[in-house]
C-alpha cells in the first residue's frame, strides 16, 4: 500500500510526531534572547554569589552562551564564555568554556579554554589533564609512527602521575575517548585505550574508558561488541549502581538485540530502581518497540516520585497521546501550557493534536494559531488549512492557503500539496487533482508533486496516468523506496501486472524493509500471486507496525482465502469500530463477509 501522506510532507509529520525523546526537545525552553539593559541584578549562571560587580556586557556574554547552548550553537556558547572568562579572569567561567568546547568536539577552542582556565588557576588538576588528553596535536587524532609513541608516553605518565600525587586515574579515563573522537580508526583508539588501561584493572574507570571505545569501533568490527561487553561488565563489577556505565551496557546491547537491552534494563532498575537516566533509556526502548503500556508504567512511577518535573510530565502526556488516551494527554498537557513549560506554542501543538484526533476541529485551529513561527508554525498553518476541509468549510479552506506567505520553492510546493489533501479530504478528488496539475506548470521538475498527482490518479481510475507519473519518480529517484513501493503497488493491485509489481516492492523494502506501507504492500503482492503463508507473515508484520485500516482489509482477507474467517472477523472488527468510512476495508467486509 502506499503511503497516503503527501510526498513532501513526510519527514515533517515524522520529525512532529509523538516519539519522547524527539518530543520532549521539542519543548524544551531557551533563556531570554535579549540581555538586561539596566543595573537590575540577574541571577548568575555559575551562582547567585558570582553575580556580584559583573558588568551588563559580561553578563550578556554569559547569557548569550547560554542562549547559544540550549540552541545546540555550542561554538558560539563556547566562545561566549571564554570571552567572559578572558575580561573577567573567573575560573569558573574558564571551566564553563571548556567544558562546551569539549562537549561539541572543538578542540582547539577546548585548548584555549583549558590554557585559560589554567593560567587564572594553576592549582588545578583537571586544564592540565585536559591539555594532556588533547595534546597529539590539532583534532585530538593520535600522530602516526612516532608521534604516536611520544603520546602514548604522556599519557603514560600523566596517568602514573595522577594515580600517584593527583585525584586518581578515573577523571583522565573518562576524558580519554572524548579527546580521540574525531580519530576515523577507531580500532587504533581502541588498541591505544586498552593498553593504557592494562596496569589499572582495579578502576572502573578504565575498563568504562576500554568499553567506550570498543562500542566505537563495532561499526568496523561488529566482534568489537564482545569487548564492550566484557569491559563494562567489570566497570559494572567496581561499581555496581553506576548509571553511565549502565546506560553504556545497554547502548551495546541494543545494537544486537533490543530485547536484551530491555532485560538488562529490568534487571538495573530491580536493583536501583531510583535511577532516572536508567528508566527514561528503558522507556526509549519500550516506546521504540511499540511497548507503550509499560513505557507510561516507567515515566508515571518516576512522575509519581517526582510529582513536580515538567519533562516528565511531558513524558507521559506523550506516550498517552500515542496511546490514544486523549483525556490523559490532554489533562497534563494543560496542566504544562498554564505552568509555561516549553518554548512559546510548542505545548500548543500537541493539544492541537488531541484536538484534532477527538475532532474538535474550531478548538484544534486555535491551538494550531498559538503555535507561532518558524518551521513547527509553519506545519501548524498547513494544518489549519486540512482542518477546513475535514469541517467541509472548502471556500474558508482556499482562502486560507491563497493567503499563506509561501516563499520558497518548497513552501509553494507544500502549499499546493496541502490544498489538494485537503480537496480530497473533503471527496473533491478532481478537484485536488486539477490544483496538483497547475502545481506542476509552476513547477514541473517537482517529484513531490508528481507522487502525490499520482496518487490522485489512481483515486480518478486514471491508472495510466498515476503509472506514467509514478515512473517518472522513480527515473529521478530511483533508491526512493516510497516511490518504488507506490508504483509496484499499483501494478499489483490495479493491473495484471503483478510479477513486475513485487520486484519494485521488493526493492523498496530491501531500501526500508521496516515500513508498514511497504511490508503491507509485500504482504498484498504475495496474496496475489498466490503465496498465502508469506503473505500472511508479512501482512501481520505491517499491522503490528501500524494499526491501519486498509492494512486490516489485506490481512483479513488473507486469512479468509485460508479459511480462517473467525480470525478474519477478529482482525476487521477493531478497525470497523475506529474506522468505519475506511473505503478499502468496507469494500473488502462487503464483498466478502456479507
Amino acid at each position: 500500500m502506499p503511503s497516503s501522506i503527501p510526498f513532501a510532507l513526510r519527514a515533517t509529520v515524522a520529525a512532529n510526531g509523538f516519539a519522547l525523546v524527539a518530543a520532549g526537545a521539542a519543548a524544551q525552553s531557551p533563556l531570554p534572547a535579549e540581555a538586561p539593559r539596566s543595573a537590575t541584578r540577574v541571577p548568575h549562571p555559575l551562582g547567585d554569589d558570582a553575580s556580584e560587580g559583573l558588568t551588563p556586557d559580561i553578563f550578556y556574554r554569559i547569557l548569550l552562551g547560554d542562549v547559544a547552548l540550549q540552541r545546540g550553537e555550542v561554538v558560539l556558547a563556547a566562545r561566549a564564555y571564554l570571552d567572559a572568562a578572558r575580561e573577567t579572569r573567573d575560573a569558573r567561567l574558564a571551566r564553563r568554556a571548556t567544558e562546551i568546547a569539549l562537549t561539541g568536539r572543538q578542540r582547539a577552542l577546548a585548548t584555549d579554554a583549558a590554557r585559560l582556565w589554567s593560567s587564572i588557576d594553576p592549582t588545578a588538576e583537571r586544564p592540565r589533564q585536559i591539555l594532556a588528553a588533547i595534546a597529539s596535536g590539532e583534532g585530538g587524532t593520535p600522530p602516526a609512527d612516532g608521534g604516536a609513541e611520544d603520546l602514548r608516553g604522556r599519557l603514560e605518565r600523566l596517568l602514573a602521575e595522577a594515580a600517584t600525587s593527583g585525584p586518581g586515574v578515573g577523571e583522565v579515563f573518562l576524558q580519554l575517548n572524548g579527546a580521540f573522537a574525531q580519530q576515523s580508526d577507531k580500532r587504533a583508539v581502541l588498541a591505544l585505550i586498552r593498553d593504557l588501561a592494562k596496569p589499572y584493572p582495579k578502576a572502573a574507570e578504565a575498563h568504562f574508558a576500554v568499553a567506550l571505545a570498543a562500542y566505537g569501533a563495532m561499526r568496523d568490527d561488529p566482534q568489537s561488541s564482545v569487548e564492550a561487553l566484557t569491559e563494562v561488565d567489570r566497570a559494572l563489577a567496581l561499581r555496581p549502581d553506576w548509571e553511565r556505565a549502565a546506560l553504556l551496557k545497554g547502548e551495546v546491547l541494543s545494537r544486537r538485540v533490543a530485547g536484551d537491552a530491555i532485560g538488562w534494563y529490568e534487571s538495573f532498575l530491580a536493583a536501583h530502581p531510583d535511577s532516572k537516566p536508567v528508566s527514561g533509556a528503558l522507556a526509549q526502548l519500550y516506546v521504540d518497540q511499540k511497548r507503550l503500556p509499560e513505557a507510561r508504567a516507567v515515566l508515571q512511577r518516576l512522575l509519581d516520585r517526582d510529582a513536580s518535573s515538567p519533562e516528565l510530565k511531558f513524558g507521559v502526556a506523550a506516550v498517552a497521546l500515542q496511546m490514544k488516551d486523549y483525556p490523559t494527554a490532554e489533562k497534563l498537557l494543560r496542566e504544562l501550557k498554564a505552568a509555561g513549560y516549553g518554548e512559546p506554542g510548542a505545548v500548543d501543538l500537541y493539544l492541537a493534536q488531541v484536538a484534532e484526533e477527538t475532532k474538535r476541529y474550531d478548538e484544534a485551529i486555535e491551538h494550531y494559531r498559538a503555535v507561532g513561527d518558524g518551521e513547527r508554525g509553519w506545519q501548524a498553518k498547513l494544518r489549519i488549512g486540512a482542518l477546513y476541509g475535514k469541517m467541509k468549510r472548502v471556500d474558508e479552506g482556499r482562502r486560507w492557503f491563497a493567503e499563506l506567505p509561501a516563499v520558497t520553492i518548497d513552501q509553494r510546493t507544500q502549499v499546493r500539496q496541502a490544498e489538494a489533501a485537503m480537496l480530497r479530504e473533503a471527496g473533491d478528488d478532481a478537484g485536488a487533482y486539477a490544483v496538483l496539475a497547475k502545481g506542476l506548470e509552476e513547477f514541473p521538475e517537482s517529484t513531490d508533486l508528481m507522487y502525490d498527482a499520482a496518487m490522485v490518479a489512481e483515486r480518478l481510475d486514471r491508472i495510466d496516468e498515476a503509472e506514467k507519473r509514478l515512473a517518472q519518480v522513480v527515473a529521478q529517484k530511483p533508491d526512493d523506496a516510497t516511490a518504488l513501493n507506490a508504483l509496484g503497488y499499483t501494478l499489483v493491485d490495479r493491473t495484471s501486472r503483478t510479477q513486475e509489481g513485487y520486484d519494485l516492492i521488493e526493492r523498496a523494502h530491501r531500501l526500508s524493509p521496516n515500513d508498514p506501507f511497504i511490508l503491507d504492500s509485500m504482504g498484498w503482492a504475495l496474496f496475489k500471486l498466490g503465496r498465502l503463508g508469506e503473505a500472511e507473515t508479512y501482512l501481520r508484520r505491517a499491522l503490528g507496525e501500524r494499526a491501519d485500516a486498509e492494512i486490516a482489509a489485506h490481512l483479513g482477507e488473507v486469512l479468509w482465502a485460508k479459511g480462517d474467517r473467525e480470525m478474519a472477523r477478529a482482525i476487521w472488527q477493531p478497525q470497523l469500530d475506529s474506522n468505519p468510512d475506511n473505503a478499502v476495508l468496507k469494500e473488502t467486509v462487503q464483498r466478502l463477509a456479507h
